[in-house]
């Protein structure tokens, strides 16, 4: 199973930038990924994902679409969340994530299968 490692996170006043980072001990070229979040008190929520390959198809919940940025570099094995204009509602820990079987979309969250520890977002008023 791969094991996934986030990094990135932090502290940040809203309207600012931050930009994750998730680091697969194997190969992800064939597998979509995606990030996901979770708030305290609530469900983990699926944030963006994209898909296998080149990453030509990336999907967005509507709360970031504009703001968030999924990218990924299959060469480094690395996956990346480019995440701007930040508000206090996005304050949660993120979770990289892939998808269980191969050549997926990565544009539903039940796709998902495997979890890194997590990396907290913190964005102040």
């Amino acid at each position: 199973q791969v094991q996934l490692v986030e990094s990135g996170g932090g502290l940040v006043q809203a309207g600012g930038s931050l930009r994750l980072s998730c680091a697969a001990s194997g190969r992800i070229s064939t597998y979509a990924m995606g990030w996901f979040r979770q708030a305290p008190g609530k469900e983990r929520e699926f944030v963006a994902g994209i898909a296998w390959g080149g990453g030509r198809s990336a999907y967005y919940r509507d709360s970031v679409e504009g703001r968030f940025t999924i990218s990924r570099d299959n060469a480094k094995n690395m996956v990346y969340l480019q995440m701007n204009s930040l508000k206090p509602e996005d304050t949660a820990i993120y979770y990289c994530s892939q998808e269980r079987m191969p050549y997926g979309l990565g544009n539903t969250q039940r796709g998902f299968g495997s979890w890194g520890q997590g990396t907290q977002v913190s964005v102040s008023s």
